[in-house]
């Protein structure tokens, strides 16, 4: 019996249609897949080579496919960190007549890492940590906006390198659920399960020798609930203030501003007789700096890069004595006097290692303790060689195969689908 394929998609790619979905995923032959990290999962999920891109193919069941890429694509409307949605195929059957599970398939995130990639190469101790920061940042987001997760964990989260911190993303949206507002109990749920699943997490890799001895699992796990409770509390609680301090409204602002939150809406109000003025954020925007770069400059990078993208603009701005004119004049020159070229110089060959903002942000960096070395200011000319060569040139390929082989890539991902 010929198989009679559905697809649910907002933009099919008619390549789809080559791919061999009469096979089952886990027999794909190589020649179609992309040798890509997987992270652990309950389901078979590859990447596949599509059309010069690279996506990621999860077999599922039909309900479920479709419910995961209308919350998907329900969270990408809402500008949420998430894998992007791509479509649901149905319809799968094998040519002896076999039915197949239907599949979900997103957007591969370039330059993403699952967080057992991450801790198989040489990382700081403090990575856990820096880790957690970033899960707690993406589900304070998703609670903001009413999203139920159901199954926060490491296994389902991606992340990217963020200025030397983390941007996490969502990947499996299957126990989640989207709601006008979460209760407080909803929010106290998630966090259980997430401070659980993490804890887990990393005493496996204590278990097999991957987590830094120095780390300790248990009060990770803790830190991620400390850490949420302080964002939660900063991004939504009263501040009640004399009337007389009308300038800590402004500061309670900024500190939003610099957590990278932009604020659309405040509830300002007085107590019955006036003495007192309470503030409250209503509406609260991830991506400060990231909005404040892609209007000056057009660059589309994570917040802490476009934090320190700024802060080099700054320096430019000042260095060059052009505090007086127009930010968005003095913005064009960096992008053209310094960004550009500093990015144009690296090999080309070298460039998929990182994005182009952390390879910015990493020569900064250099640069920094270059000068300190060398007692002297040094300009990004003088450090580009070194910063190649030492640097640059020995980080494993995050938008491709991580430096490593298909075959080791394959062993990593057979132990962790035994692992799940």
């Amino acid at each position: 019996m010929a198989q009679r394929l559905q697809i649910t998609a907002a933009s099919p790619d008619p390549a789809l249609l080559t791919l061999p979905w009469h096979i089952p995923l886990e027999e794909w032959p190589d020649e179609v897949l992309a040798a890509l990290p997987r992270g652990i999962s309950r389901h078979v999920v590859r990447f596949v080579k599509l059309s010069g891109r690279v996506i990621a193919v999860k077999e599922i069941g039909e309900t479920v496919a479709h419910r995961e890429y209308e919350l998907l694509r329900q969270l990408s409307r809402i500008d949420v960190p998430s894998v992007e949605p791509v479509g649901v195929i149905t319809g799968r059957m094998s040519p002896d007549g076999e039915a197949l599970n239907s599949v979900l398939i997103t957007e591969h995130l370039q330059f993403s890492l699952p967080y057992r990639a991450l801790f198989s190469q040489y990382l700081r101790p403090d990575t856990a940590t820096r880790l957690i920061d970033a899960l707690a940042v993406l589900l304070v987001r998703l609670h903001l906006n009413g999203f139920y997760w159901g199954d926060v964990s490491l296994s389902n989260t991606l992340f990217r390198r963020d200025a030397g911190a983390f941007a996490a993303y969502l990947v499996d949206a299957e126990t989640g659920d989207l709601h006008a507002a979460l209760t407080d109990g909803q929010r106290g749920y998630d966090l259980e399960i997430a401070r659980v699943n993490v804890i887990g997490e990393l005493m496996d890799l204590e278990a097999g020798e991957i987590l830094d001895s120095s780390v300790d699992a248990i009060l990770v796990g803790e830190m991620l609930v400390v850490r949420y409770e302080e964002l939660w509390t900063e991004l939504t609680q009263s501040e009640w203030f004399e009337p007389g301090e009308l300038w800590r409204v402004q500061s309670r602002i900024s500190r939003l501003n610099h957590l990278g939150f932009d604020v659309g809406e405040l509830d300002i109000s007085t107590d019955i007789d006036g003495t007192r003025i309470r503030i409250q954020p209503k509406v609260v925007d991830a991506g400060h700096h990231h909005r404040r770069l892609m209007r000056l400059t057009g660059l589309d990078v994570q917040e802490n890069q476009a934090r320190r993208l700024l802060n080099d603009l700054d320096s430019y701005r000042a260095a060059t004595d052009r505090q007086g004119e127009d930010e968005e004049f003095v913005a064009h020159d960096w992008l053209t006097n310094v960004f550009e070229p500093a990015v144009r110089a690296i090999p080309r060959e070298l460039r998929g290692k990182l994005e182009p903002a952390e390879i910015f942000h990493e020569l900064l960096e250099h640069r920094w303790y270059r000068s300190q070395e060398a007692n002297q200011d040094l300009t990004l000319d003088d450090v580009i060689p070194s910063y190649v060569d030492q640097v640059l040139r020995h980080r494993p390929d995050e938008k491709s195969v991580l430096g490593l082989d298909t075959a080791t890539l394959a062993a990593i991902a057979d132990d962790d689908e035994m692992i799940g």
